[in-house]
């Protein structure tokens, strides 16, 4: 049996008028994306800004749309491809629908999801995050890349940037500007002394701390930190190791889960699941399992019993 010839789908996704045609038109029109190549532009709403037709078609781009998310199915991607027989598919996803529902379909033979790129107006983000935070964390968790637009350096952009990584911390982030020029952002302002002999990580900097050890490991290689987490202990750890962590609100109630690096101690007999500890230990990069590959990994030092925070849930703003 012949095997099928591979389309690569490019799903571009984010509210309406986050700037997809604009970013798309861009790619398109006027970068010309492989002008040989036939081309497929599925788009799934009706915004602002729209395409030019005549300079799709000499291009070699085709274009159709859908109406509503009922609309968008197998069958009609089925459809598609027997009609155009593409080599690249764009879809210009609406960002009210659930990308999960489109990871779920069945695509036609050859079909595959090459890139999901995510466009956000950076003067709504905040107020999106603050009324539409489900939606929008849906949408990031699955993006590999995500354009901001319309952006200020007045804006707590690094703020914008720690909400994504701590649903999707391979996503890869650009910003831009009201021109369309990219925005470089500042150091990243850590709320703890990485030159300290002892870095003392505060309850509600948690977080940060968690992301930042994550995303620059090597910041962090053969220095000693300090903080309090909750112990847990899982049936499969290799013997010896544990978790001192917190539980991590990214969107909702219903999305809370547990964060935190495993531990390697001598004395795992003196930990029991739930305990809170005041932790020291140093920090090594090392291959792990649950890391899938490297990652902070603590050698404790000492610890004791301690009262939990406060705040038990940590937040990443």
């Amino acid at each position: 049996m012949k095997k099928p010839v591979e389309v690569p789908v490019f799903l571009i996704t984010g509210f309406l008028d986050s700037g997809k045609t604009t970013f798309l038109r861009q790619i398109l029109q006027e970068e010309g994306f492989s002008e040989e190549a036939r081309s497929l532009l599925i788009t799934c709403e009706e915004g602002e800004e729209e395409y030019d037709e005549y300079r799709l078609a000499e291009l070699n781009i085709a274009l159709t749309s859908v109406e509503d998310e009922e609309s968008l199915t197998s069958e009609f991607l089925e459809q598609c491809q027997n009609f155009y027989n593409p080599e690249y598919v764009f879809i210009e996803y609406n960002g009210m629908w659930k990308v999960q529902t489109f990871l779920d379909m069945k695509l036609p033979d050859g079909w595959f999801i090459n890139q999901i790129i995510t466009t956000v107006d950076g003067s709504t983000f905040e107020n999106y995050m603050n009324n539409m935070r489900s939606m929008m964390l849906d949408i990031f968790s699955s993006s590999e890349m995500i354009f901001f637009n319309r952006c200020s350096q007045d804006m707590p952009l690094n703020v914008f940037r720690r909400n994504i990584k701590a649903v999707n911390r391979r996503a890869q982030m650009v910003f831009d500007d009201e021109n369309g020029d990219p925005i470089e952002l500042p150091p990243e302002e850590l709320p703890f002394d990485l030159k300290a002999e002892v870095i003392e990580i505060e309850d509600d900097d948690f977080g940060i701390w968690y992301l930042d050890a994550m995303e620059h490991p090597e910041n962090y290689e053969g220095k000693t930190v300090s903080f309090t987490g909750r112990v847990y202990i899982a049936n499969d750890f290799p013997n010896g190791c544990f978790v001192p962590g917190r539980h991590a609100m990214t969107c909702c109630v219903e999305d809370i889960r547990f964060i935190g690096f495993i531990c390697k101690t001598k004395h795992i007999d003196k930990f029991k699941n739930n305990m809170w500890v005041k932790i020291t230990a140093t920090v090594k990069t090392e291959y792990f399992p649950a890391y899938q590959g490297e990652g902070p990994v603590l050698y404790l030092k000492h610890a004791k019993s301690t009262k939990k925070p406060e705040e038990e849930l940590v937040y990443f703003n």
